[in-house]
């Protein structure tokens, strides 16, 4: 079995690295660069960089952070937002990402998907679903869940398990999954979302928000195939460290990295 990885987000906004709960309620919490440099010596196996106000504000993400970023961090570095095009995927990977993440305009624009990973290959192209769970209709038995984008303003309507299925089709090499209704709550992880998404695709899925507690990562890779959790609030404020978390896990079977 692989080992599980263990991934610090930073969301940044204005050039900061910011948290808030549910999407709202944004509080500044260190310059990117400085934390990505601080999180790859604590050992973790990824750094996930999301620009969450790009796509909303029309711009690109910033690639002078990115460039920085990558000369002082030797752990792959993924990066999302106002990806547009595959020139955008260029910029960012010329730059020092080793992953481009993308929601919005995939979801605009499915052919992004397609176009990036002819270009590139699949492991560098991250679809991101940004989903909440949304009422039964028509006697639905089974949970239905809508993809938000544009940082989550925006309802789009669209079923979130079949779009994981149509991105792995399209070439996407990895989904990045955070449920919206469990970001940032240190609650635990969405386990019903993340199956849901898990048994449909054969690409791996990572876990996005809710982690707020060791016991949190234990659950997620015992009761789903997640192949990563990501977790940011807990690492941002000191509440947890990767390293505790590997120990942890390792403790339970679970295989990790240790550094």
């Amino acid at each position: 079995m692989l080992a599980k990885r263990i991934i610090p987000c930073l969301d940044v906004r204005d050039g900061k690295v910011v948290k808030g709960i549910n999407f709202v309620g944004i509080k500044e919490v260190g310059d990117p660069v400085e934390r990505a440099m601080f999180y790859n010596e604590m050992g973790a196996d990824e750094i996930v960089f999301l620009d969450i106000t790009a796509t909303h504000e029309g711009r690109g993400t910033m690639a002078d952070v990115v460039r920085r970023t990558a000369e002082n961090v030797f752990v792959p570095l993924t990066v999302g937002g106002g990806i547009r095009s595959t020139d955008d995927f260029r910029t960012l990977l010329r730059a020092g990402a080793d992953k481009v993440s993308v929601n919005s305009a995939a979801i605009k624009n499915p052919e992004l998907i397609s176009d990036a990973a002819s270009s590139f290959g699949s492991q560098c192209v991250v679809v991101a679903i940004d989903a909440k769970r949304a009422a039964a209709q028509n006697g639905d038995e089974a949970p239905r869940y809508h993809i938000f984008v544009h940082g989550g303003r925006i309802d789009t309507g669209k079923d979130a398990v079949k779009w994981a299925i149509e991105a792995e089709r399209r070439g996407a090499g990895e989904i990045l999954l955070t449920s919206m209704d469990t970001d940032g709550t240190k609650n635990g992880f969405d386990i019903d979302m993340l199956n849901a998404i898990c048994s449909v695709v054969n690409i791996p899925v990572i876990a996005s928000g809710g982690g707020g507690h060791i016991g949190d990562f234990t659950e997620v890779f015992q009761k789903t195939d997640a192949d990563a959790a990501l977790a940011a609030s807990i690492f941002h404020y000191g509440e947890l460290s990767v390293g505790d978390v590997k120990k942890a896990l390792a403790e339970t079977g679970v295989p990790v990295r240790i550094v």
